[in-house]
């Protein structure tokens, strides 16, 4: 398929252009001034609008088993709601059982992602620790493309990571060049609050922001941030939600410690007011882990996305319906954590980051896809409108407007977290690969037309040392 984007302004995180895009078999095959549409090629008239990089969701859970039960949203109408909203990319989690093979885990996974719409990858949880680990770990990498391995450090007695799995891990890591993640809150402390909010008769969802306070969080990132120091990892914080993580990222990064900071649109946006709505459906809706904070921890994240230290926006994408969420009407720990979010990131973000001023439209696509792409080694192929990267691509028109329900999303959940919010600038086109996937309010998908993308491993850093070691001098040794 040929398509020419013509009249639009070319925005990527280092600047923005008046251009035309064309796109052919599949990726971006001229960008300038005046181009010719060849014969055939489908023309889409972009003037007055923005040709932007698709977005890319860097942590989502599609078809997730969990808590009892399995997401909603399975990968093709995950991907497709995705597409919907501009995001043309995710990147989801192989989350193995305690004691599971995760080769068998990620050929699960493989498996669910085949009837994905969009491009995919994986991130691989390391939720126990042996020898078959430590092998299966460098299979991962070498030969399927995963270079990312994500710790759960809550959610004690099922996939929690303890101190001695994130250390045996994060030096994996470090040998394969890979990144080590971590869902940072202490799983200690939340299991006895959690007990403690119960025993209080707090049975309901105000209980859950209650037993899992910002401290939890802000202890935990920098325990895994002291971790990763002291084994030379780089490391990547999951939906950093308080000041206290932040302050942690922030802090090492200031020391020159390779961190990097993700925020939930979700929590830029909506705060812990909404656990205290009398219709229990509602705020067990918002039920997710971390959970949402108080207006003055979203003003921090906001100057954490702005200074950099916050490096990219994600949904933490995991669905369950009203039915599913039932489960814990008489003990919030028995809601399953999860909201939704992939349809509506960009639009929200735009409106609220680039309509207030908090964001100019280049650092947008920074935090909605470059640095996405670069973190986990897809750059330049995903994360830039340019010559020779994939057509993924978003024409983003900044007058529309709509307001966000869950009558109209394409997501596969009853409700939406940001339902009523208006929104002006939203997607008129997206382009996957190449092929226009979305126009003018109107899907038209393929089922498994999606890819899984291979992220390469970064240069190992003892392979650094080793450099390093071998010319240094030999030093003297007294005897």
């Amino acid at each position: 398929m040929t398509v020419l984007i013509k009249g639009g302004t070319v925005v990527n995180a280092e600047r923005s252009v008046r251009a035309d895009v064309l796109c052919q078999d599949g990726t971006i095959a001229a960008v300038g001034e005046n181009l010719d549409a060849p014969k055939g090629a489908t023309v889409i008239d972009a003037g007055g609008q923005y040709v932007m990089p698709g977005g890319i969701d860097p942590h989502t859970h599609m078809q997730l088993p969990f808590m009892g039960t399995v997401a909603s949203e399975d990968f093709y109408t995950g991907t497709a709601a995705g597409l919907a909203g501009g995001t043309t990319m995710i990147i989801d989690f192989v989350i193995p059982n305690p004691q599971q093979n995760i080769m068998d885990a990620y050929r699960q996974w493989r498996e669910w992602a085949e009837k994905s719409v969009s491009d995919y990858s994986f991130h691989v949880a390391i939720t126990w620790w042996d020898e078959s680990v430590y092998k299966d770990m460098g299979t991962l990498v070498h030969e399927h493309g995963v270079n990312s391995f994500k710790h759960f450090m809550a959610y004690k007695g099922a996939i929690m990571a303890d101190d001695e799995i994130l250390v045996n891990s994060f030096s994996r890591a470090v040998e394969l060049g890979a990144v080590p993640t971590v869902h940072a809150e202490n799983g200690e402390l939340v299991f006895r609050l959690q007990q403690e909010m119960y025993d209080k008769g707090l049975t309901g969802p105000e209980g859950h922001p209650l037993s899992r306070p910002p401290e939890v969080e802000g202890e935990a990132a920098n325990r895994a941030i002291r971790i990763a120091e002291v084994l030379r990892a780089p490391l990547y914080v999951v939906h950093t939600s308080c000041r206290q993580a932040l302050e942690a990222i922030t802090r090492a990064r200031n020391e020159g410690q390779r961190v990097f900071g993700e925020v939930l649109a979700g929590h830029l946006l909506i705060d812990d007011s909404v656990y205290q709505d009398p219709d229990f459906e509602v705020a067990a809706a918002h039920v997710m882990s971390p959970p949402f904070r108080s207006k003055d921890n979203q003003e921090a994240l906001w100057h954490g996305l702005q200074s950099g230290n916050l490096q990219t926006t994600a949904t933490d994408h995991c669905c369950f319906c009203a039915d599913q969420k039932a489960a814990g009407k008489d003990d919030f720990r028995l809601i399953p954590n999860g909201t939704a979010g992939v349809e509506n990131r960009l639009e929200a973000l735009w409106h609220h980051g680039v309509g207030t001023g908090r964001l100019t439209m280049n650092e947008f696509v920074k935090v909605t896809s470059t640095n996405a792409a670069q973190i986990f080694n897809i750059y330049p192929r995903k994360g830039t409108v340019s010559v020779g990267a994939d057509a993924d691509i978003v024409v983003w028109d900044p007058a529309a407007s709509k307001t966000i329900s869950a009558k109209t999303h394409h997501q596969n959940i009853d409700y939406n977290i940001f339902e009523g919010m208006t929104v002006t600038g939203c997607a008129s086109h997206t382009l996957s690969q190449g092929r226009v996937v979305y126009a003018d309010g109107q899907l038209d998908v393929e089922r498994g037309a999606g890819r899984y993308v291979d992220r390469p491993p970064f240069a190992p850093f003892y392979d650094a040392l080793k450099i390093q070691a071998a010319r240094a001098e030999p030093v003297a040794v007294r005897r």
